[in-house]
């Protein structure tokens, strides 16, 4: 039996694949031991308490999610001969240890969704335990990130959205049961994702603090500050699936769907949102943050997971998350004023000539930016700039350059050859953060687009599903 935080679930949940590609089953088995659990709000809260703990586990966004298997598929780092890492820079899906990993991911993201929805099972039956905007906030939580995880599922391991009947089906899970769930169509699995972010953003809409509080005030509530919560549950909403989070996933999966018109509408709901003295809810970050050792861009976070570890595992995962080929020419053309080649973001070793991003580098062990961004406002502008009408994605456009002090310039008359530089920007902005395989893959972009690719690697964006057939979701 595993305990997570005050809560302990068993979990037992089997995977199981059929013989057919194209056919994937997933078979719960799940029982929950609940006598207490699930009959207080307290129980609720730390059932979701644990779930944000299993999604920052290095199985998923602590590590594989984000900067290390996501980013070796795009060749973010220099390999070992014959290493994991060098094996998803060649796409060599057939490798016995990368084939491990993606079984990990694939079981960590459906472990994490079936005790999303043990909670999800049991939450509308006890509404009357919580108090007011509780069940609201708990259960809009809770259908977003099911669509999260399932977001990335499908996106990793199912096909390329513009050509959407080609690659693994896969089940959209919303229900504990014994009965096995067989994969489902495109068409399908997007309705169900939609469905659970639509219903997630109106429970939201009316109770979230972040509605009406900054993020520094939401970082620091008290009696005598601006926020004065009656439930402490309510402070740090940038670290919880909040609604302007929803929003920005919204705007995501819209444009994996290739739903343009809502994208940017989503989009623009986050750029656009203020705080009550007129400011923005959510800024670029600029040279100052880089100035002041901030180099995940705070600021930026619409959501994000805090992992108390980062600091003590940062100096590890920096002597292993290194480049050789001159980062500030190659990534960013050594302009010789973008920011993120001159302020520290990347730092040389000049014996070793090897670069390390410091984007997680945290300033002290007491520090609170220990965040693990998984949505931010810099992909709200990008995913804008492309979706959104002529006149403002250029004003867009132009507000992001000059934030990374690039300064403006105009976009491409031509929508490909617009989108192509939109893609340029998710990779020099969002490294190490596991976006830029997404980002190439929604576009089938070919090897010559993928920055560090080895001019070997035969591209391949279609990741076979797992090979065991049962795979314990919780031991």
């Amino acid at each position: 039996m595993k305990k997570i935080k005050y809560i302990t679930l068993v979990l037992l949940g089997v995977l199981s694949v059929s013989s057919c590609k194209d056919y994937l089953t997933v078979d719960p088995l799940t029982t929950v031991a609940q006598p207490t659990l699930y009959e207080s709000e307290t129980g609720f809260k730390d059932a979701l308490t644990g779930i944000y703990m299993q999604m920052k586990s290095t199985q998923l966004y602590g590590e594989n999610m984000t900067m290390t298997t996501m980013e070796h598929l795009v060749s973010s780092w220099e390999t070992d001969v014959n290493s994991v890492g060098s094996n998803l820079n060649s796409f060599n899906y057939t490798d016995a240890q990368v084939q491990n990993t993606f079984e990990g991911v694939f079981g960590a993201e459906y472990k994490a969704i079936a005790n999303i929805n043990a909670i999800l099972d049991h939450i509308d039956e006890k509404k009357d335990v919580f108090q007011p905007g509780m069940y609201e906030t708990i259960k809009s939580e809770c259908l977003a990130l099911r669509a999260y995880c399932h977001l990335d599922i499908l996106r990793l391991f199912g096909p390329i959205p513009t050509n959407p009947t080609i690659g693994n089906k896969l089940p959209y899970v919303t229900h504990l049961s014994t009965t096995p769930n067989a994969g489902v169509s495109f068409s399908v699995y997007q309705e169900k994702l939609l469905k659970d972010l639509d219903e997630a953003a109106a429970l939201a809409q009316n109770v979230d603090p972040i509605l009406n509080y900054s993020l520094a005030e939401l970082k620091d509530p008290g009696p005598a500050k601006a926020f004065y919560p009656s439930d402490y549950y309510l402070a740090y909403r940038y670290l919880r699936m909040n609604y302007y989070a929803v929003k920005a996933l919204q705007a995501r999966a819209y444009l994996w769907f290739g739903n343009k018109g809502k994208a940017y509408e989503c989009a623009r709901v986050v750029i656009d949102a203020k705080n009550s003295n007129g400011t923005e809810k959510f800024r670029l970050g600029t040279s100052a943050d880089l100035a002041s050792e901030d180099y995940a861009f705070s600021s930026e976070h619409i959501f994000g997971l805090f992992d108390n570890g980062l600091f003590r595992r940062n100096d590890a995962l920096l002597n292993i998350l290194k480049r050789g080929a001159p980062v500030d020419e190659t990534l960013y053309g050594k302009t010789g004023k973008d920011i993120r080649e001159m302020n520290g973001l990347w730092k040389t070793n000049n014996a070793t000539k090897k670069t390390a991003l410091y984007k997680f580098k945290v300033k002290e062990e007491a520090s609170t930016l220990k965040q693990i961004p998984l949505l931010r406002i810099s992909e709200m502008y990008l995913i804008a700039v492309e979706t959104g009408p002529q006149a403002e994605a250029q004003q867009l456009w132009d507000k992001f350059r000059i934030a990374r002090n690039i300064g403006a310039l105009a976009l491409p008359a031509d929508a490909k050859l617009l989108q192509d530089e939109v893609i340029k920007e998710y990779r020099k902005e969002l490294y190490g953060e596991g976006q830029a395989f997404f980002a190439y893959k929604r576009v089938n972009a070919p090897r010559s687009m993928i920055t560090f690719a080895p001019a070997t690697a035969i591209v391949n964006y279609l990741l076979p599903m797992p090979k065991t057939e049962t795979v314990n979701l919780d031991r």
